[in-house]
């Protein structure tokens, strides 16, 4: 679930976009009590229902029957969710409500999509901050219903040692014991590394997290293999659904892919008010 203070601040900011001046398609209408559905119009994972109850709220309210769960798997043609309420507040909520709906539920169902290929519960899949400026959370949720796991939410949450940084450093056990000297016991270091010299750094200066960056899967098992008890792995570049069963059994703890926020396909999903007809 997201957090009902934080995703209205944001869905604020959305519907201000939409209805600055108004909705001026509801002029020639009569406001009247009207019902609508939500419908999925593809095969997917459902994520994103919270957003249609704190649209609506925003707006003055609705009755909101939701039909399925966040995370859910659901076939072309289910119905997602009943609303009841105000005609101008169901019609000028509708856009906002299903772009994030669509652009949620496609991340949940690449999500799902990838959890299965990949096929191995001792690996955990995880996104990146490869988001969309204003939709982190929105897109980090739908990771989530998705099978999916939050790597770092925003720079704070954790020190991510990266090609950049090692250079600034000077080496990777440089940058790691400065790493080191300025953060508390409850935050990891992680570091990023591309050959066996730095890996054996990485190892030597007692890093957190050792990311195996744009590596080989059999390169992988085999850099694995020198890695001690207690230093978390992970495996990142280059993974994407036609490459992560590939990843079965390379015995890291994580992979992270980036094109489960960044290469997103919204999954089609519909709003229809009783008695309308889409073909």
């Amino acid at each position: 679930m997201l957090n009902d203070f934080l995703i209205k601040q944001k869905l604020t900011a959305f519907l201000k976009e939409d209805l600055e001046f108004g909705d001026a398609s509801l002029a020639p209408l009569p406001d009247r009590v009207i019902e609508g559905t939500f419908i999925a119009k593809a095969d997917g994972t459902v994520c994103g229902l919270q957003v249609i109850n704190a649209v609506y709220d925003l707006l003055g309210g609705a009755e909101v029957e939701l039909l399925v769960s966040d995370g859910e798997k659901v076939a072309k043609k289910t119905k997602l969710a009943r609303v009841k309420g105000s005609a101008a507040v169901l019609l000028s909520g509708e856009r906002v409500i299903l772009n994030l709906l669509q652009h949620m539920s496609g991340i949940a169902t690449k999500t799902a999509q990838a959890v299965q290929l990949l096929a191995d519960p001792t690996i955990k899949i995880v996104d990146t901050r490869k988001t969309m400026p204003g939709l982190r959370m929105f897109e980090k949720a739908a990771v989530r219903a998705g099978g999916g796991f939050n790597h770092r939410m925003g720079l704070t949450h954790g020190i991510m040692l990266k090609d950049n940084h090692l250079a600034l450093a000077g080496s990777v056990g440089k940058a790691i014991d400065l790493a080191k000297q300025s953060v508390g016991p409850m935050t990891r270091v992680e570091v990023e590394v591309e050959t066996e010299s730095q890996l054996q750094a990485a190892i030597a200066h007692h890093a957190d997290v050792i990311m195996f960056d744009n590596q080989a899967p059999a390169t992988i098992k085999e850099w694995q293999k020198q890695v001690p008890a207690g230093i978390l792995t992970e495996a990142s570049g280059g993974i994407d659904l036609t490459t992560v069963a590939s990843y079965r059994g390379c015995g890291v703890d994580f992979l992270s892919i980036g094109e489960l926020t960044n290469r997103v396909v919204p999954l089609d999903i519909s709003f229809l008010v009783n008695g309308a007809v889409k073909s």
